[in-house]
């Protein structure tokens, strides 16, 4: 299995896992929040989908620069459902994975991305796997948005 297989085998997977969170959720706990500083189930599923893209564009960019003059097409859009949240989403997720495809051990190697506006310079494989595990701290959130909630929990560790 080549290295490429393996990074998109374990977004795959988290995705996967997400889902079954995300879908879990009642429709009327949708924009429930632990406390007022936080993000309600609705924002946090937004902000997952939307950050793959964003973090896209800065892939795209090698950097956090990449955001100065993006059209963001999730600001402009309403969340309705978690259904047409993710097929919405689709599409960016999509191109995004075509582009972990085509990139090369040299350029998981070499490529450098300058998010040194947040305090950081990585390589390219080091943000694939600095992606996917902002997906899965998030999951993890949910998943203790819903024990505190009483409602039951989907078993992802299958």
């Amino acid at each position: 299995m080549k290295v490429n297989d393996l990074i998109i085998f374990n977004f795959e997977e988290v995705r996967r896992r997400s889902i079954k969170v995300w879908k879990a959720i009642p429709d009327q706990m949708l924009n429930w929040k632990p406390d007022e500083d936080a993000l309600t189930c609705a924002e946090m599923i937004r902000h997952l989908l939307e950050s793959e893209f964003l973090y896209h564009q800065i892939l795209i960019g090698r950097g956090s620069k990449a955001l100065s003059n993006l059209t963001n097409p999730f600001e402009t859009k309403d969340f309705t459902t978690v259904d047409d949240e993710i097929a919405f989403a689709q599409p960016y997720r999509e191109e995004f994975l075509k582009y972990i495809k085509s990139s090369s051990i040299n350029d998981l190697e070499n490529v450098v991305i300058d998010r040194s506006d947040v305090g950081y310079v990585r390589t390219l494989g080091d943000m694939f796997l600095r992606i996917a595990y902002h997906e899965s701290i998030h999951t993890g959130q949910m998943l203790d948005y819903m024990r505190t909630m009483g409602i039951d929990r989907p078993k992802i560790w299958d």
